[in-house]
């Protein structure tokens, strides 16, 4: 019997919850974990590099750690001993690392050290004070402080050239810059030492750029929305306590800013939303719904500046402030054009310049219904700005706003509410994949080990599709830095360069996507990469009796995810080999190896991610009433060395796995994989970039579902699950078989 043939292809629909399976669109999917769509094709997820060079082999993974060089007592002297307090003191947690020259120091417990190249008689730390001592290290020697703390902002400094903006990072601690092969704290420093912010692993940042005492300077403007901490500004190399004095009579406690939520520029000002201040007796107030705003020009001129000053006070006028006739809080704040919208809880607004220096902002409601939920979940484009609310995912366009997942309407109430998890939520613009992410922390069976967000929701935003990804991610940022040379630095002849106009080393930097995550490591997003950077840091490893403990700090994993171990020093050999992953508390895991030498430390993991794809449920026949036969089905993908996905498929809407179902009875019809590599029966595949490969089926019923998965056992296997994976279509051969009744 002659058989139908149904093509799907270009993919173009995503992920899909809002109908019954069998009701969304053919090229659509129930599930797509780990990939996305990409020009009309399902691709694998992004993965990621380290951001630090130069460093030796094994060494890597440090330079893409914030670090800080240690100043009281950060320097060993003739003998090699150095003693003192890290900044901020101790975390309460193991983790943490220290280097001298070559030899490093792991922190694995209250007092201990695992060292690796160590000449040090003593090297001992208390993580919960923050106290170090070190004796006969390397003399003479920087001391680096590794404080394993969660990133919680990363920004771009508007100072350099033209396409090479530094990028400033920060944790719950300190900030940090990138000068194109580490990370290295810069402050808040007074009086020749750190001053360590206070906040927790919830109190994220806001930076912005806005000029400083003069015109031509350029300052960033700091906050982490904590009282105690305040707020401060950087230009370049001084920093300074920002505390904006509105009154006349105001002395350092009273009439001042204490903090504020977001600090922008708009309209030739700095303007503060959400504010905390004294009052003329020094008692502390919470305005929510405040925006407060300096006079035109430089806000920050000497100490007891007039910027600031309110225009009720004589002789000044142009400063001050309004707030929105709402009691909901100020979360987010977003340009789109000339026009700044402000979103609080549950409404959005805008900030409406009015041109009057008596009164140059007004507040003017948008929408009534929908807000945002998350300060660093909006992302802006020319025409809206899309930000994650309480009833979903909303694009505003500074005239109406609207929910735009509708196609995932159920993802939005996903979102973990406990500890602190709708602040945790963060989005990031894409500009070369053209898509959206944000990292989410998403409820789920082991909620008790993830405090920090566990998904990357991704919105492809040309395309309107949808999927997710598994990582764990506290913060997105851009990079433009030059890591080689650049145009502007060569002065070579064109009759000596040993380069070429296209060589990739000397390009202008691309905007790329950067992320940090929960242990104070920064990577960045390659979609072109086909693996996870390893940065989560093995603290310790025991051995004993075949399974061997590993402590991870808030390592964020679950039961039955699989990590790859690689740098371990003195236990070779976990290296380079994929584990599945038992969690036995939120900063240990188990695995299980045949054996294991001691354990010296700086050893890495990083997670492998599980392709994992269930297609619609289809039927053709639906019209006429007739069942679906399906015996073959061929995958256009794009060739790989070693790529596999393993096939399941379920009949009707049983949910029955019929591979296995098979396997059990003796009547499966082959293996069930989909191979992305070249057959060797056909020589012309091994140049050819799109394969066609057939998977049989033996199955009839009203519907079929195809599920398209790495397996257990390939996700053990390095050369399968660190290849890409591009398919691009399917061609399904079917038949009509019978009556549903029948």
């Amino acid at each position: 019997m002659a058989k139908d043939r149904f093509l799907i292809a270009p993919i173009k629909q995503g992920l899909r919850g809002d109908m019954k399976s069998w009701q969304i669109p053919e090229d659509s999917f129930e599930r797509l974990e780990n990939a996305f769509i990409d020009k009309g094709c399902v691709v694998k997820r992004f993965g990621s590099r380290y951001t630090g060079t130069g460093a030796a082999a094994g060494f890597e993974s440090l330079r893409s750690r914030l670090r800080i060089a240690l100043k009281t007592n950060g320097t060993t002297d003739g003998a090699g001993a150095a003693a003192g307090t890290v900044p901020g003191g101790g975390n309460g947690n193991p983790g943490q690392m220290f280097s001298i020259g070559d030899a490093y120091y792991t922190v694995a417990a209250t007092g201990a050290m695992i060292p690796f190249n160590n000449t040090s008689t003593t090297h001992t730390f208390n993580i919960t004070t923050g106290a170090f001592v070190f004796d006969a290290a390397a003399a003479m020697t920087q001391i680096y402080f590794y404080p394993a703390e969660p990133v919680m902002g990363l920004f771009n400094y508007e100072t350099g050239n033209i396409h090479n903006r530094p990028v400033i990072a920060s944790d719950t601690r300190l900030i940090y810059q990138y000068n194109g092969t580490s990370w290295n704290a810069i402050g808040p420093v007074t009086a020749g030492a750190y001053v360590p912010f206070t906040g927790t692993n919830s109190d994220f940042f806001h930076m912005t750029n806005w000029m400083g005492s003069q015109f031509y300077n350029t300052f960033l403007f700091v906050t982490n929305f904590v009282t105690a901490d305040g707020m401060w500004y950087y230009d370049g190399a001084t920093w300074t306590n920002f505390r904006p004095k509105f009154l006349v009579a105001g002395t350092d406690v009273q009439n001042i800013v204490l903090t504020a939520r977001i600090i922008l520029p708009f309209k030739d000002r700095l303007i503060l939303l959400n504010t905390v201040e004294n009052d003329a007796a020094g008692n502390t107030r919470s305005y929510q719904n405040r925006c407060r705003f300096c006079r035109n020009g430089t806000p920050t001129t000497a100490p007891g500046s007039v910027a600031w000053l309110e225009k009720n006070e004589v002789g000044y006028e142009g400063a001050g402030w309004i707030e929105a006739p709402t009691e909901e809080e100020i979360i987010s704040a977003e340009f789109i054009k000339d026009r700044l919208v402000v979103f609080f809880e549950r409404s959005t607004w805008e900030l409406a310049y009015t041109g009057s220096q008596t009164q140059p902002f007004i507040w003017q409601k948008i929408n009534t219904e929908l807000g945002s939920e998350s300060p660093r979940s909006s992302v802006p484009f020319d025409k809206a700005i899309l930000t994650v609310g309480t009833t979903g995912i909303h694009a505003c366009n500074s005239a109406n706003v609207e929910r735009i997942d509708n196609e995932i309407p159920d993802e939005i109430f996903k979102i973990r509410n406990t500890d602190a998890g709708p602040f945790r939520v963060a989005g990031i613009r894409d500009y070369i994949k053209e898509v959206v992410y944000w990292t989410v922390p998403y409820i789920s069976d082991s909620e008790d080990s993830e405090i920090f967000p566990n998904k990357v929701l991704v919105y492809n935003y040309k395309e309107g599709t949808w999927s997710t990804n598994d990582d764990s991610v506290t913060a997105f940022g851009h990079l433009e830095q030059q890591i080689g040379p650049t145009w502007a630095t060569l002065y070579d002849k064109w009759l000596e360069a040993t380069y070429t106009w296209e060589d990739g080393i000397i390009a202008p930097q691309p905007i790329t996507v950067i992320a940090g995550n929960q242990e104070g490591y920064v990577f960045v997003l390659d979609p072109a990469f086909p693996s996870n950077a390893s940065v989560l840091q093995i603290s310790n490893a025991v051995f004993a009796l075949g399974l061997v403990t590993l402590t991870i700090v808030n390592h964020n994993l679950k039961d039955g995810d699989f990590i790859k171990i690689e740098n371990c020093q003195g236990s070779v050999e976990l290296n380079g080999n994929i584990f599945e992953v038992t969690t036995a508390g939120v900063n240990t895991i188990t695995i299980l190896a045949a054996a294991m030498t001691a354990y010296t430390g700086l050893g890495t993991a990083s997670r492998i991610s599980r392709i994992d794809i269930l297609t619609k449920q289809f039927n053709p026949y639906l019209k006429q009433g007739q069942n679906i036969s399906v015996d073959l089905i061929e995958f256009a993908v794009q060739r790989t060395t070693a790529g596999v996905l393993n096939v399941q498929y379920f009949s009707s809407t049983s949910g029955l796995d019929l591979v296995n179902e098979g396997n059990a009875s003796g009547s499966t019809l082959g293996s069930y994989v989909l191979e992305c590599f070249p057959y060797n029966i056909n020589p012309l595949e091994a140049v050819q970039r799109l394969l066609w490969h057939p998977v049989y089926f033996q199955s009839s019923g009203e519907f079929i579902q195809i599920r398209l998965f790495t397996s257990d056992e390939s996700m053990i296997i390095s050369d399968t699950v660190e290849e890409g994976f591009c398919l691009e279509g399917m061609m399904l051969h079917t038949s009509p078989v019978g009556r549903r009744l029948q």
